[in-house]
């Protein structure tokens, strides 16, 4: 029930200010991630999965601070607890990332940064729900 609510809601407008301020977040955790993973596997090279890690992992939290100030405008006094039950979305997000960009690059050979690509959107759908009815929940 709480499912069909939520989808329901997802069409009203200031859930859809939302999603669009998230969108905006994730846009420049996108340039954060991209421009690290690049430099790491380009410059350092870094192995390309651990440095798609590295990207990911401070692009998350990036996102957590402006999703916290900005999208849903969180006064949660427990910021470690908010924090790591963002975090622990964007570990499955990263989970759900890498296999994506393995499945993709590795069995499928499309281009890395193209199989970068469409997992970081299909991430972003998930990380959107999960952190609205879980992370900033209440």
């Amino acid at each position: 029930m709480r499912l069909l609510v939520s989808f329901t809601s997802f069409f009203e407008k200031a859930f859809l200010l939302k999603f669009l301020k998230f969108c905006i977040v994730g846009f420049s955790g996108t340039a954060i991630d991209f421009g690290l993973t690049w430099l790491c596997k380009e410059i350092f090279k870094v192995p390309k999965f651990l440095a798609n890690a590295i990207g990911f992992v401070v692009a998350a939290t990036n996102n957590y601070i402006l999703n916290r100030i900005w999208t849903w405008g969180s006064t949660n006094e427990h910021i470690g607890v908010e924090y790591t039950k963002f975090f622990v979305v964007s570990l499955i997000g990263l989970g759900l990332n890498t296999l994506i960009l393995y499945l993709f690059n590795e069995k499928l050979k499309f281009n890395f940064y193209i199989s970068k690509v469409f997992a970081t959107g299909v991430v972003m759908l998930w990380n959107f729900f999960a952190n609205n009815f879980f992370t900033f929940a209440g």
